[in-house]
């Protein structure tokens, strides 16, 4: 377990899809980093650049393009955070959905074009299910985790399709299902003291509806070798940190299509217990994560990077605290 030398444990985190937006790449470009963009393109078959920096909002909601886009960009970021400050002395990582994928990357389990790779097929595989059984996913506000999972049963009781899909946080919930299911469980939401907001998706993500994408994503995870890491790595099906046993990840991948997102677990287990995380750094566009850890654990101060002006901020603020501790 590694801590710096003012006692201080850091974890990683990596947003998935969703927090895309037009042009996330440009701020990029005259970056040293951005190299690995054109390297990205050849290994996926894909023009990434061209995604990241002319794509629109509705080009980049499609499934298969949101997920490329948001790993190749927190790919950059990671890697322009390493040649600044060098491997920084992180505790464990974590990624939410997607930002799994960019985790395994940063703990060395994936190599990074076998899981550019993993990630295009991935995509794709969720947007061919997605198309053959269409879907959606809608936030439930104000309650806890275990009223939505009562009301998303309560729907299924009666033929409806939903079910809890993100656990993110003290009062927020994503569920996910069919447009019939969905719109069962708005109806029903003000019975258990709920809101809801629609999310605009064409997917049931993260739901029984995505089992058709299994075995696509399966055979892509076969095809990549897996190293041990360097730090463990905490799963969204299971919110447990492993490390030692990197072949498991070809099953927790996979399930991970199908299970909910267990993300306000995962941040108790980066900040309690035997990793007591006292800093988190959120690399990727947005600051999505960042803004749930201060709902689940706001003791834990938590920095976001989405630009290289960012990245010279926080790198300034870490060397000044060196400096201090050397002094």
């Amino acid at each position: 377990m590694s801590t710096t030398r003012d006692g201080s444990r850091l974890a990683l985190l990596f947003p998935g899809q969703g927090a895309q937006r037009a042009g996330l790449g440009r701020p990029w470009q005259q970056h040293p980093a951005w190299q690995l963009v054109p390297e990205l393109s050849e290994r996926t078959g894909r023009d990434l650049v061209q995604l990241l920096t002319e794509a629109d909002d509705e080009r980049l909601r499609r499934t298969d393009n949101a997920q490329l886009a948001t790993f190749t960009l927190e790919m950059v970021i990671l890697a322009a955070l390493r040649a600044e400050l060098g491997e920084l002395p992180v505790t464990a990582v974590a990624g939410h959905s997607l930002g799994e994928y960019s985790a395994l990357v940063a703990a060395g389990v994936l190599e990074l074009g076998d899981a550019a790779a993993v990630v295009a097929e991935r995509g794709a595989a969720m947007a061919e299910a997605a198309a053959r059984t269409p879907g959606t996913m809608a936030v439930l506000l104000g309650g806890d985790a275990a009223k939505a999972v009562e009301l998303a049963e309560r729907v299924r009781a009666t033929g409806g399709k939903v079910w809890a899909a993100n656990l993110n946080a003290p009062g927020q919930v994503v569920v996910s299902g069919t447009e019939a299911g969905v719109a069962a469980l708005v109806e029903l939401a003000p019975e258990f003291g709920l809101r809801v907001s629609r999310i605009p998706v064409g997917g049931a993500f993260h739901s029984p509806l995505m089992q058709p994408a299994q075995q696509r994503l399966a055979r892509a995870w076969d095809q990549v070798p897996l190293s041990t890491g360097r730090y463990p790595v905490v799963a969204n099906v299971d919110a447990a940190a492993h490390s030692g046993d990197p072949a498991g990840w070809r099953r927790l991948a996979v399930r991970q299509l199908t299970d909910p997102v267990r993300w306000e677990q995962s941040m108790h287990t980066l900040v309690d217990g035997e990793f007591g995380c006292t800093e988190l750094l959120e690399l990727g566009p947005g600051m999505v994560l960042t803004g749930l850890a201060r709902r689940i654990a706001p003791q834990v101060p938590g920095t976001a990077i989405s630009t290289p002006e960012q990245l010279a901020v926080y790198a300034e603020r870490w060397r000044a605290g060196r400096e201090a501790l050397a002094a």
